[in-house]
């Protein structure tokens, strides 16, 4: 025998190669992937076992020219250095792999210029929809998805107000409930933990919320120092060790995530308080890490699972038109543990 020279297209096997083997057309191959309940049973095992010993992988570049889809997803999270996002976005690809459509993700580090030019890299390479957190973006790169019709869902918000769909929470009314639950201790000398607010619309609100209890209590809201840093937990524990410097010092700590009130339980450790008899602090999110710590954080408890799949859904509904996508708010609750106590001597 001589050699063989085989192309690349030789090499891969076709829709036909798979019905040649299974003794069946072509159309019956079609049928029972993408409709294998109009295929009796018999005929759908003899051409998925022809799938398996060929090795055929459906042309999904073909398959979308003709939906003009391409059943990719893009997804933009502000950071993947820590688990903040991790268990909603899970619940994203697995609600869209229910669909059969692929989750490409891409992360901004809370940068406005990255993301405006990952939103137009997953454009590019034909995403048929964005998931984004947050609505705090250029009304250019809104202009720009308009013009070329890509869907979009925000999600970690909600607010009705802004001119994309946003399947999420209200980030204000959230911590208004958590400061409240803090001022319902006693506590009057409050401080708190924040990522940096400019371009971060969740960062802001839960900033507002914590001033809107203040208010409510009839204190001055613009007495509170709120201390803006990266979300990560040494970040926590440096301002945390920053604040508590201060004269006189807070009895409560308000952080606007888990990730840096762990860092600041850890500091608050480290200078030898007690947490809560000392000094109380609350988290955001209750991401699995607030429930390790000692003593466990008191925390604002997220959806996340539903308020993926639930995003998921709809931006789906939105790509293949079912629907033109419409806001969605759902509850958050307190998470009341252990790191949150009234203040020992009352000021």
């Amino acid at each position: 025998m001589g050699s063989k020279h085989h192309s690349l297209s030789e090499l891969v096997p076709t829709l036909a190669d798979v019905a040649r083997f299974a003794g069946v057309s072509t159309a019956t191959v079609s049928r029972c992937l993408n409709a294998p309940e109009q295929v009796q049973k018999k005929t759908r095992d003899k051409v998925l076992a022809a799938v398996a010993e060929l090795g055929y992988s459906p042309n999904f570049s073909a398959q979308s020219l003709a939906a003009k889809r391409t059943n990719t997803i893009g997804a933009i999270i502000p950071t993947m250095d820590n688990a903040i996002f991790a268990r909603g976005l899970q619940a994203v690809q697995e609600e869209l792999g229910r669909v059969g459509a692929t989750l490409l993700v891409a992360s901004s580090s809370y940068r406005r210029d990255l993301e405006a030019d990952q939103i137009r890299a997953l454009v590019a390479r034909g995403a048929d929809g964005l998931l984004l957190i947050g609505h705090d973006r250029d009304a250019e790169v809104y202009a720009f998805l308009d013009r070329r019709q890509v869907p979009v869902v925000v999600s970690w918000a909600y607010d009705p107000t802004q001119p994309k769909p946003s399947i999420g929470f209200d980030n204000r009314k959230a911590m208004r409930a958590m400061a409240k639950e803090v001022l319902a201790k006693g506590h009057r000398r409050i401080a708190a933990i924040s990522a940096r607010q400019s371009d971060n619309d969740r960062a802001r609100e839960r900033m507002a919320g914590v001033r809107e209890a203040m208010t409510e209590a009839g204190l001055d809201a613009s007495d509170l120092p709120v201390f803006e840093t990266q979300y990560t937990i040494e970040a926590g524990g440096a301002a945390f060790a920053a604040l508590m410097t201060s004269t006189p010092a807070p009895t409560a700590v308000i952080c606007g995530n888990d990730v840096l009130a762990v860092g600041a339980l850890k500091a608050a450790q480290t200078l030898g308080l007690k947490v809560p008899q000392d000094v109380s602090i609350t988290g955001f999110d209750d991401i699995e890490l607030s429930t390790v710590t000692t003593p466990a954080l008191t925390t604002v408890h997220v959806p996340h699972r539903e308020m993926g799949v639930l995003a998921a859904r709809a931006l789906w509904q939105m790509v293949t038109g079912e629907t033109d996508g419409e806001s969605l708010h759902l509850d958050t609750r307190l998470q009341l543990r252990d790191t949150l106590a009234a203040p020992a001597l009352s000021t």
